[in-house]
């Protein structure tokens, strides 16, 4: 069932949601929490058709939040909410809100979006395109438990990852290391089964793909040694190569969808490594609410060893000598623990 509202507010659009859903026969609710999308028109689609595949899995009240602040003086001087309410088949699980809120009303986003939200339930805000320098003090990200960008997005997704670091708060979370997580996940498995001391690493990918950025940061920062980086023609993150003791150990995923895991002493093995749609990154990181420790860990090193120019070849440098031989000795249980 969908529902157009112009020129409303926020009350106008609970009631139509109440009446919707007693139109429909299910009075209830049963959603688990509000993802407030933040976007333009020409994203909107994309986005909330990934919130409603996510959906499946949480039912969710969806607030997709379009602003048009508008071009001439006029059209920013005034202030109108114009608003669609999709409840029923046409919502998925759950039920969606799109608000376009034209003139100076777009500079108030968080007034009109807070009496939309669920009551006692978790907020979520997404930014899929152009999020703010520093989403935690964003009238919006102020809302939410978890704030999730995205760097790939952004005209220099590289230094858009020095920027999520230097302003860091608990909460914030990133695409492009939930992107990396079957890779953390493989690469931990693989130093469990053999314990040798990983002496040097490199992470191989297309230029400027900030998950390459932040796997290499990531095993700078567990294992404690320099990790190289070399620009391929890709798709996305394209190779690991972890050298140790005993030999090389090698993650190489050349088409974006299956990768060859080489381990010295074992047979070579394929495994499933695709690169996967927005709907799934969204849906694993609604799964949990919490702060991504490892991820705050992760960022916060990158502040102060992330080096090399952006987006080209270059190097992640290793931690102090002290850290970085307490860390290589102890290199599969700091691995696996950093995947969890």
């Amino acid at each position: 069932m969908k529902i157009d509202l112009t020129d409303t507010t926020s009350s106008r659009i609970n009631a139509a949601l109440i009446r919707a859903r007693r139109a429909i026969g299910t009075p209830a609710v049963g959603m688990v929490l509000t993802l407030v999308i933040v976007t333009d028109e020409g994203s909107a689609y994309d986005a909330l058709k990934a919130a409603g595949e996510a959906s499946r899995e949480h039912p969710s009240r969806i607030v997709v939040v379009i602003k048009r602040p508008g071009r001439s003086p006029r059209e920013r001087a005034g202030a109108r909410l114009d608003a669609e309410v999709l409840v029923g088949a046409e919502a998925g699980t759950g039920e969606t809100v799109v608000l376009r809120m034209h003139g100076e009303l777009a500079n108030h986003a968080e007034s009109v979006v807070l009496p939309l939200l669920l009551p006692d339930a978790p907020v979520v805000l997404w930014w899929p395109e152009a999020a703010p320098e520093n989403p935690a003090v964003d009238p919006l990200g102020r809302l939410g438990q978890r704030r999730i960008t995205d760097a790939a997005s952004a005209e220099d997704p590289v230094g858009a990852i020095s920027t999520r670091a230097a302003t860091y708060a608990p909460g914030d979370t990133d695409l492009a290391w939930t992107r990396i997580t079957p890779w953390r996940s493989m690469l931990a498995a693989a130093l469990d089964q053999k314990h040798s001391t990983v002496v040097a690493a490199v992470v191989e990918g297309e230029a400027y793909n900030p998950s390459t950025e932040l796997l290499a940061l990531w095993l700078a920062d567990r294992l404690g040694v320099e990790v190289e980086r070399k620009v391929t023609e890709g798709p996305g993150m394209t190779a690991v190569k972890l050298a140790t003791d005993d030999g090389d150990i090698r993650l190489d995923r050349p088409d974006g969808r299956l990768a060859k895991l080489a381990v010295p002493g074992q047979p070579d093995r394929h495994v499933a490594l695709k690169r996967r749609e927005t709907a799934e990154l969204l849906a694993e990181e609604l799964r949990r609410l919490d702060p991504d420790d490892i991820y705050r860990t992760t960022v916060e090193f990158a502040v102060k060893h992330l080096v090399g120019a952006a987006g080209k070849e270059g190097s992640v440098s290793a931690p102090t000598p002290s850290k970085k031989a307490s860390a290589a000795k102890k290199a599969p249980a700091s691995a696996a623990k950093a995947a969890q």
